[in-house]
């Protein structure tokens, strides 16, 4: 029986960091000194993005870099936060400009051989209590949604690539139906290659605490577990952390490091192996954790143990 690869997100380092660190090179570096099987490219910002490397030979030269460094890329994140507001709204009846720069990425990301590309609902979870929301509807918003992505997966299908939709209570749709919902809905329409990133702190916080839902909480008893059950066959990308239920100041999940939250990941470790996630990456997220890289070798340490407990089914 193998053992799951373990990457972290490359944006850890350069969020709410006293220094962040802008150099890439330095990133690769450090994480193979700490024997980390990959990175997840924050395609945003200082690092790796379609305009730092615009043409497929520095491309190459990236992959190679990474490569060189005995890393593999588990996946990317790519800069659609933008597209909120009519005109280049993800929710707009012809989102040409957000299909466009979703092209762009798969393109970027298919050249450095990532096999998953994530997304999300851009908008704030109270959207559809806005004026701008009101008048187009939560029923025709989630299909406009549902159409997008529909078309999003068939771009990612071209280049051989998942999609991973990372919900989070700071998003539009973070109550555990609506989660169900959504994904289902654009894997109907043929799309087997989209599903949802399980993020287990972000599952605790939908599920188990009911953070930023608007109106009514929908809790499930079982929480974070429980809500993994009912994604089953639908994870396309997996982030581990830990979460002590609290919000932090971007009004998403706190990614507390292993050990100082609530999270049982004897019970998720091996319901996530089993889960039918179409490969064998784990990915640490310590987004917006200061100092992150005080924690990134214990990071490593834990998954070490908790993968030779719980080994990838052969």
């Amino acid at each position: 029986m193998a053992q799951s690869r373990i990457s972290i997100g490359s944006w850890a380092y350069i969020f709410n960091q006293e220094v962040p660190t802008t150099d890439f090179h330095q990133i690769l570096h450090k994480l193979h000194d700490l024997g980390y099987d990959g990175v997840e490219l924050g395609s945003f910002g200082v690092h790796p993005t379609p305009a730092s490397h615009p043409t497929r030979a520095s491309r190459a030269r990236l992959k190679k870099e990474i490569a060189d460094h005995g890393l593999a890329l588990s996946g990317i994140a790519v800069d659609l936060w933008s597209f909120k507001t009519p005109g280049v709204s993800i929710l707009d009846e012809n989102p040409v400009s957000y299909m466009t720069a979703f092209l762009g990425w798969a393109a970027f990301a298919a050249d450095l051989d990532v096999k998953t590309i994530r997304v999300d609902t851009v908008l704030g979870p109270d959207y559809f209590e806005t004026e701008e929301g009101k008048q187009l509807g939560a029923d025709k918003g989630f299909d406009r949604l549902v159409s997008v992505w529909d078309k999003c997966s068939k771009i990612a299908a071209d280049y051989g690539m998942n999609i991973c939709w990372e919900f989070e209570p700071g998003f539009l749709f973070n109550k555990p139906s609506e989660i169900i919902k959504l994904v289902d809905a654009v894997r109907a329409k043929g799309n087997q290659n989209f599903g949802v990133l399980y993020d287990t702190c972000h599952a605790h916080m939908c599920a188990k605490i009911g953070a930023n839902q608007p109106g009514e909480k929908e809790l499930l008893p079982g929480g974070a577990l429980e809500l993994l059950q009912k994604l089953q066959g639908k994870i396309t990308h997996v982030h581990l952390i830990d979460s002590d239920g609290s919000l932090n100041e971007h009004n998403t999940s706190t990614h507390n490091p292993f050990g100082t939250g609530h999270l049982n990941f004897d019970e998720l470790a091996p319901a996530l192996q089993t889960c039918g996630v179409p490969h064998d990456w784990w990915c640490v997220d310590l987004c917006f954790w200061p100092h992150a890289w005080d924690v990134t070798a214990q990071s490593k340490k834990y998954l070490d143990t908790l993968r030779a407990k719980y080994p990838t089914v052969a």
